[in-house]
């Protein structure tokens, strides 16, 4: 009876072993899937990211260009009524230029002194 009973103990180690490499190769597999699962879903949700970003740029393109226009015509106006102007009263824009170049300076100058 023992060496039956020892057989059968054999036996019985021998498929638990098999038990535990299939369990283990399983597992693996179940890992290795996962794993690239993971990396499908991290390479897509970069992609994802990297299409908005790339939108969001072009709508900032888009509303700067406006700005910069807007900007730019709002300058152009400035700069034609100071000309008119100017070319209206020389003498009274070069006395405001003066004046305004001064009060600079004295601004300018009592920034430099130590108190």
């Amino acid at each position: 009876m023992p060496a039956d009973t020892l057989s059968s103990a054999v036996d019985e180690a021998k498929e638990a072993k098999k038990a535990a490499n299939s369990a283990a190769t399983h597992s693996e597999r179940s890992f290795n899937e996962a794993v690239t699962a993971a990396e499908r879903t991290l390479s897509e949700a970069a992609k994802t990211a990297e299409k908005v970003l790339k939108e969001s740029v072009e709508t900032l393109k888009a509303q700067t260009r406006a700005y910069t226009d807007n900007a730019g015509e709002h300058f152009d106006e400035a700069q034609r009524y100071v000309v008119e102007r100017v070319k209206e009263r020389p003498v009274t824009a070069t006395l405001a230029g003066l004046g305004v170049g001064l009060l600079l300076g004295l601004l300018l100058a009592n920034r430099s002194q130590p108190r």
